[in-house]
């Protein structure tokens, strides 16, 4: 079993010493060889990861993966990350983005909640030589014109700049799955601020009243909104996280199965015990045992 999650983001110390250029609301890796391969991480950032040799195994949310040459990992903020292994040969190229900067990034933040789910369940994409050559322009670009301080509108341009990447990006994600064009509708924005509500709460709240009143809204309409856009109920994608949360500390920490029930403030470990087994179909100590005998 793994340690105890470490939040991170890209300003803290211990992710700068990694980066080959760094300012408030980007970050740019060339080398990831000295990661803590024990370490659980919670990035609050979107990382993509483009490997140009070699190989790397991870687990993102407790599901586990491996990138190889030519492949792209992309994680959204909020995610537990924990590398397993990191070839020697390794070598990639990494952009790290501050969700804030993102916001302003409207292309993303437009129809972010269909990439969201989609990038969850299939967070590594496999590129063509093509794909791979316009990253690494466009990384290599960035990277010169951002330690440039010769430019008069260098954050015009830096901003010009990421948006023809994710051009570029978008096209490639719509030969892996079809991109709803925004449609700008008050619903599609209640849903996409819900998704982030929860994406960005630790612990997260069970309850659909808790982020209906976060968001001025009815539970009944929330929840109607949610069935119309993503074809399930606000609790229902409300319960897939908070599985996502209790699978990560039950199978990847060494904490009590009380200390994990206080940490996601449930009411009392009976209470928890059954949540579990409603949605998981076994008990917590059950779920342990089978991943020990797995190991």
């Amino acid at each position: 079993m793994g340690k105890d999650i470490i939040t991170r983001s890209i300003e803290d110390e211990e992710i700068k010493q990694f980066a080959t250029y760094y300012e408030g609301r980007m970050l740019f890796v060339d080398n990831l060889q000295k990661l803590d391969p024990q370490t659980s991480v919670k990035v609050e950032a979107f990382v993509a990861v483009l490997c140009l040799k070699g190989k790397a195994s991870l687990f993102v949310n407790d599901k586990f993966h491996e990138i190889h040459e030519n492949e792209l990992f992309i994680c959204h903020p909020n995610i537990i990350l924990e590398s397993s292994m990191i070839s020697i040969d390794f070598e990639c190229r990494c952009i790290c983005l501050s969700p804030e900067y993102v916001k302003q990034l409207a292309m993303i933040s437009s129809n972010s909640w269909d990439v969201h789910f989609f990038l969850e369940k299939t967070p590594i994409l496999p590129l063509t030589p093509d794909d791979v050559r316009t990253f690494c322009w466009y990384y290599d670009l960035l990277k010169l014109k951002s330690t440039s301080n010769h430019h008069k509108h260098k954050k015009q341009l830096m901003d010009a700049l990421f948006m023809a990447f994710l051009y570029e990006f978008h096209d490639t994600l719509e030969r892996f799955f079809t991109l709803n064009p925004p449609t700008y509708k008050s619903s599609e924005s209640l849903f996409k601020a819900f998704i982030d509500n929860i994406s960005a709460s630790y612990p997260k709240s069970r309850s659909v009243s808790h982020y209906a009143k976060q968001l001025n809204v009815t539970p009944k309409y929330l929840s109607a909104v949610c069935k119309q856009i993503s074809g399930h109920p606000a609790s229902y994608l409300i319960d897939q996280c908070v599985i996502k949360d209790i699978n990560f500390l039950l199978l990847r920490t060494e904490k009590s199965i009380k200390e994990i029930a206080n940490e996601l403030d449930f009411p009392n470990i009976s209470f928890f015990g059954k949540y579990v087994k409603k949605h998981l179909g076994a008990s917590p100590r059950q779920l342990r045992d089978k991943q020990k005998e797995l190991s």
